[in-house]
């Protein structure tokens, strides 16, 4: 019998990133978890650093369980955030399989 590939999800992040998003962020994470996803930045008005910890620590999973975690068009409130904390963006997006 051939394997089947599990599928793949998206998710767009909410515009405010903040403490309040942060077990909301990580639940829709783990209801996700064993798939591939791609994860929508355009969004993102403003990132604290829980979500950041969310992410990073959602990328180490994705990478545990060999699937790939993708961050794709991040806006630039994103991406500067992210420079700021000092998150690398090997740390955040973990390699696709």
């Amino acid at each position: 019998m051939a394997a089947r590939k599990a599928a793949s999800g998206k998710l767009a992040l909410s515009p405010i990133l903040d403490l309040n998003e942060a077990s909301a962020l990580h639940g829709k994470l783990m209801s996700m978890r064993g798939k591939d996803i791609v994860i929508d930045a355009s969004a993102v008005e403003r990132v604290g650093v829980q979500c950041v910890q969310v992410l990073v620590a959602g990328a180490a999973a994705w990478q545990a369980d060999k699937k790939s975690f993708l961050v794709e068009k991040a806006s630039d409130a994103f991406e500067k955030t992210i420079a700021l904390i000092g998150i690398s963006e090997t740390q955040l997006i973990a390699k696709e399989i």
